[in-house]
């Protein structure tokens, strides 16, 4: 899944992630493709025209376990190619244009949405000319939002997990790459996150990302050995290597990867 690469050590004494204070400016989608994602700019996703979007149908879903309702112009959801399809009939009721999606979560899928008509979703990315940086909105305010938005509770593994998370190997799901790349960055911006919800996290990644995926799985490897002092003294740690998977196989190829990089330096 990914190569040879060393990575940076940060000392952190008890959680892991970074994030810098906020100053509105403008949106991922408004700043453009960095020099990095050039190669992808292809796959952006764009807005429908606006006369397209005011007179397409109307689309319900019915999404999670409690069935909460979501409306959505048609040609927004085309922007999905799995929505693309579900509207053509593979889904979709024909008579009551509904698609019932029972295993997604409200939230998340509010977000998907967002993204959908607005290019984002809350927190919004914004960049930072002065500091040259990507930030999220309402970063420095930890009286409100913080780490309530940073993570959901997922009906699935009945417990937190990082939002952004959610929302990549979501994104995956609905052919939405531009929402992938979004996520990630978002996800490595996120400070102050509890081990056990990290490792809930990862384990999530693991599980719902295919197995050539090397982005959301390899921040996870890059995150526990940078910061591998507070993961060790970790009981949460302990106990998710005793139940095992394939996220410590590709933890230990790694970290041999590093301790390599190390000798030849």
């Amino acid at each position: 899944m990914f190569g040879r690469r060393s990575f940076s050590t940060n000392n952190s004494s008890h959680r892991a992630g970074k994030a810098t204070s906020s100053r509105k400016q403008r949106s991922f989608r408004e700043h453009g493709v960095g020099k990095s994602q050039t190669a992808t700019r292809s796959h952006k996703v764009e807005s429908p025209p606006i006369g397209s979007t005011l007179s397409s149908a109307i689309v319900t879903l019915v999404i999670g376990r409690e069935q909460r309702l979501f409306a959505a112009h048609e040609d927004v959801l085309c922007l999905s190619p799995f929505f693309s399809a579900a509207c053509r009939g593979q889904f979709l009721e024909s008579q009551t244009r509904r698609i019932d999606l029972p295993d997604e979560e409200p939230e998340i899928f509010s977000s998907i949405l967002e993204f959908l008509y607005k290019g984002d979703y809350y927190p919004r990315l914004n960049f930072n000319k002065r500091r040259d940086t990507w930030e999220l909105e309402n970063a420095g305010d930890t009286t409100n939002h913080g780490a309530i938005e940073s993570t959901v509770y997922h009906n699935g593994v009945a417990g937190l997990i990082l939002k952004d998370t959610v929302i990549y190997c979501t994104a995956d799901k609905y052919g939405l790459e531009e929402l992938k790349r979004l996520a990630l960055r978002k996800q490595g911006l996120q400070s102050g996150i509890q081990v056990n919800t990290i490792l809930a996290s990862a384990r999530y990644a693991y599980t719902n990302t295919p197995e050539n995926d090397s982005k959301l799985r390899a921040h996870y490897l890059s995150l526990i050995i940078r910061c591998r002092d507070t993961f060790k003294r970790s009981g949460s740690m302990q106990q998710e290597m005793v139940m095992g998977g394939p996220l410590f196989f590709d933890l230990f190829v790694a970290l041999c990867n590093h301790m390599d990089d190390l000798a030849n330096t």
